[in-house]
C-alpha cells in the first residue's frame, strides 16, 4: 500500500508541529483524521427513485468506492415518505481513501467553489469533528458537467481522534484546509 501526498505532509510535518503546540510526548498522542463520511440526502428520491441511482453513480465517481443507500426510518405522511424508502446515499471512507479524497477536496474541489472565501471555523461538533455541506457535486473533477440532470448537494464530514475542536482546527490547518479569517 502506497503512501499518499497528504500522508506524507502529516508525518513529516503535521505530527511535530501538533508535538510542539500541545505538548504531546509522544507521536501516537497527536489526532489524526480517522475517517470521512459522506452523506447526500435526496428528499426528491420519494418522487423520482432514479435520483438515487444516479447519486450513486456520481458518488462513486468522487470516492472510488460504491455508495450504501440510506433508507428512511419512520413514515411521514405529510411527504408522502414511508418507512424503509430510499432517501439517500453515503460513503464511509478510510486509509488510502480518506487521503486521497482528503487531498482531492482541499486542493482541487474547494478552490473550484464559486466566491469561495474559505470554510466556517465554527462548523465543529464539539468533539474534534468537522461537518462541510457542499452545494454542488459538479465542483468535483470527476463529474461531467454535461451528464448532470440536477445539481445535488451534500455533507462531508471528517471524524478525528482530537480530544478538542482547537487540536482538530489546528491539525486540519497544517493539513490545508482552507478557513476563513
Amino acid at each position: 500500500m502506497s503512501i499518499t501526498r497528504i500522508q506524507e505532509v502529516y508525518r513529516k510535518e503535521v505530527v511535530p508541529a501538533m508535538m510542539k503546540e500541545f505538548k504531546y510526548s509522544n507521536p501516537m498522542q497527536a489526532p489524526r483524521i480517522s475517517k470521512i463520511v459522506l452523506n447526500m440526502g435526496l428528499g426528491e428520491a420519494v418522487q423520482n427513485p432514479k435520483l438515487i441511482e444516479t447519486a450513486q453513480v456520481e458518488i462513486a465517481a468522487i470516492t472510488g468506492q460504491k455508495p450504501v443507500v440510506t433508507r428512511s426510518r419512520l413514515a411521514i405522511s405529510n411527504f408522502k415518505l414511508r418507512e424503509g424508502m430510499p432517501i439517500g446515499v453515503m460513503v464511509t471512507l478510510r486509509r488510502a481513501r480518506m487521503w486521497e479524497f482528503y487531498d482531492r477536496l482541499v486542493n482541487l474541489a474547494l478552490p473550484r467553489v464559486r466566491d469561495f472565501r474559505g470554510v466556517s471555523r465554527k462548523a465543529f461538533d464539539g468533539r474534534g469533528n468537522y461537518s462541510l455541506g457542499l452545494q454542488e457535486q459538479i465542483i468535483f473533477p470527476e463529474i461531467d458537467y454535461d451528464k448532470i440532470d440536477k445539481v445535488k448537494g451534500m455533507n462531508i464530514t471528517i471524524v478525528t481522534t482530537a480530544n478538542s475542536d482547537d487540536e482538530a482546527r489546528f491539525m486540519l490547518e497544517k493539513l490545508g484546509m482552507p478557513f476563513r479569517k
